[in-house]
This record gives C-alpha cells, sequence and structure tokens, in this order.
C-alpha cells in the first residue's frame, strides 16, 4: 500500500487530469478513467494505466487490490494540492503577491456574482 499523501508534491498535468477525475467521481478504475481522459484528449489506455501506477508508487492514489480490477482513490487531497500549487505559483510567478496571482487569476475572465461574493468574503475575513 502507498504512503498516506502528507507531504507536497507537484503532480505533473497529467496527474491533475487523473485527480480531477478521482476527485469527483471517487473512487475509479483505470478504465473508467481512461474513458473520461477520451473524451478531451487522445490517450492511450497504457499511458493511462502506467500513469496511475506512477501516482501511486508516488502516494498521490491509493490502489485497492482485493477485485481482479484494481480500484484507485486519490490520497491527495483537492483543496491540499489547491493551496500547495497555487502557492508555488505566488512565490514562482508573482514574487510572492498574492493580489497580483488574484488579479491575473480574474483578470480575463468574468467571475459569477457568488464567486464575487466569497472573494468579498475571504477579504473581510483577513481584515
Amino acid at each position: 500500500m502507498a504512503p498516506r499523501y502528507n507531504h507536497p508534491l507537484k503532480p505533473t498535468e497529467s496527474e491533475l487530469e487523473i485527480l480531477q477525475i478521482l476527485w469527483q467521481l471517487g473512487p475509479c478504475t483505470v478504465r473508467s478513467v481512461h474513458e473520461i481522459l477520451l473524451t478531451t484528449k487522445d490517450a492511450g489506455y497504457t499511458t493511462t494505466l502506467k500513469l496511475m501506477q506512477i501516482m501511486h508508487e508516488k502516494g498521490l492514489v491509493e490502489r485497492n487490490e482485493s477485485q481482479k480490477t484494481h480500484v484507485y482513490t486519490a490520497l491527495a487531497q483537492k483543496t491540499e494540492t489547491q493551496q500547495q500549487l497555487a502557492g508555488k505559483m505566488m512565490q514562482g510567478l508573482f514574487q510572492g503577491s498574492a493580489s497580483q496571482l488574484l488579479m491575473h487569476a480574474i483578470g480575463d475572465s468574468k467571475p459569477s456574482q457568488a464567486e464575487i461574493e466569497a472573494i468579498q468574503k475571504l477579504l473581510d475575513d483577513l481584515k
């Protein structure tokens, strides 16, 4: 069994795509993940299998081997992973400036009213 995810790892872009599926659907087989990936990109089944095996070795997912078909579950928590990646991006691209990161993140998009209210609440809580 892979170790519990408790250390900062930077998942690759492909690993993040798989984690997004596991976060949304919960435990899945490689076949299930692969079929979802095929809706947005051209990916080979063996590539998906190998990626998920590597993710297991890295401790990003755990694998239940009790059945013939292995079932994978995300060990990396969505919120923790988002915070780690946003923090690295803020440090690397925006010289540690949270305001610059936020302005660039929403600068080209049109946030919904609910998103604006959530941002405002966060800012109010920081005061």
